[in-house]
């Protein structure tokens, strides 16, 4: 479970714990790990490594063998893209951003594949809704993400002849850290108290709510249980309504 320090992540390690799987979490603040382990106890090991670095992935891998002796769900959460005007965004803006989403996942599929194929596994790429539904703020990010999705199809192909589960999940506007600064920011840009700036952004976006975390964490859930295994290469937008397209 990649990028469970917070946010998506950590509601996705928390129920999958609750649920009775054995986790390994990784991100790179062990502070923030460690509580999460805390809380789900003495099924869970963590690694704070940063999963743009190229053995990242094999660490996680070794650790999840080491603690569990197998491996048989990814879930790859981490990466955060940086918005902003187009002009504004460097070369390196750019490379960071496909460095963890991309190819952290990338890499973290390739090395557990094996053992995924031995349990007939699992695999959730978290990606996003700009993947489909791109904005002029959002041009690394809905990139990024759109990569996201044409891997997981691609994947999905090799699952079948491997017999493992591959699909994604295209969250909205979820409630995280980033979500609580963008709305404090716009309370004070438009003279607003904190509750009608959400009320704002909410209408302006056309959706039915602010997402949780818990919500695409249930989805996860039901995705890797028995229950949805015939979910295959499927792209499942959990967004309140913001892709409009087909």
């Amino acid at each position: 479970m990649t990028g469970a320090s917070r946010g998506i992540g950590r509601a996705i390690a928390v129920r999958l714990g609750r649920e009775g799987a054995n986790l390994v979490v990784c991100a790179r603040d062990s502070v923030a790990l460690a509580e999460v382990v805390g809380e789900i106890g003495d099924r869970a090991s963590f690694l704070a490594v940063d999963l743009r670095e190229a053995n990242a992935a094999e660490r996680v891998v070794a650790l999840a063998m080491a603690d569990f002796g197998g491996l048989d769900i990814v879930v790859n959460n981490a990466g955060a893209t940086k918005r902003g005007e187009f002009l504004a965004l460097t070369d390196e803006d750019w490379m960071d951003g496909y460095a963890l989403k991309l190819h952290g996942a990338v890499r973290m599929v390739r090395c557990a594949w094996q053992e995924l194929v031995k349990h007939s596994g699992s695999v959730v790429n978290i990606a996003g809704v700009g993947g489909k539904t791109p904005g002029a703020e959002f041009t690394i990010g809905g990139s990024v993400n759109a990569a996201v999705l044409s891997f997981t199809k691609a994947l999905a192909d090799v699952g079948i002849r491997d017999g493992v589960q591959v699909n994604a999940i295209n969250p909205g506007t979820v409630r995280t850290d980033r979500f609580e600064k963008r709305m404090d920011g716009l309370a004070t840009e438009r003279g607003l108290t904190r509750e009608a700036a959400e009320s704002w952004f909410v209408a302006s976006q056309r959706v039915t709510r602010v997402g949780e975390p818990a919500d695409i964490a249930g989805l996860v859930a039901f995705l890797v249980g028995p229950e949805g295994r015939f979910l295959h290469g499927a792209l499942i937008d959990m967004d309140g309504g913001a892709t409009k397209s087909l």
